[in-house]
């Protein structure tokens, strides 16, 4: 193992194609679908702190099981839980433009990607 390798294996638990590959093959479309059902349901968006981090500890233990990484690594955990909430806040948010242009479209319209605005 490299020299990086090894700094990330003391820090994240694992090396970083493990990691990365893990974050967003694995668990990413988890936390995507989080994200969509919290703003189909008209949720607010900080209850994504919880399901991306119970999305998370499952990332640890697949990490441990599957690539034989460290399970109680703090780095790790906070890394993808990072990653998770990012992956989840973006499909919100492009779900609630997405939601609020079809729902009220006397009222509002896309702006851009993620937003939307008042119509004139």
């Amino acid at each position: 193992m490299s020299d990086f390798d090894m700094l990330m294996s003391d820090w994240l638990g694992d090396t970083l194609g493990v990691v990365l590959l893990f974050n967003f093959v694995l668990v990413g479309p988890a936390s995507f679908a989080a994200g969509q059902g919290v703003a189909i349901t008209w949720r607010p968006l900080r209850q994504l702190v919880l399901y991306t981090a119970l999305i998370s500890m499952g990332l640890r233990f697949f990490d441990y099981a599957l690539a034989g990484g460290e399970l109680w690594s703090v780095g790790g955990f906070f890394l993808s839980w990072v990653v998770q909430l990012a992956i989840a806040a973006f499909a919100y948010r492009l779900t609630r433009a997405r939601q609020m242009v079809r729902q009220y479209p006397w009222l509002y319209e896309r702006k851009g990607l993620l937003g939307w605005e008042e119509r004139h």
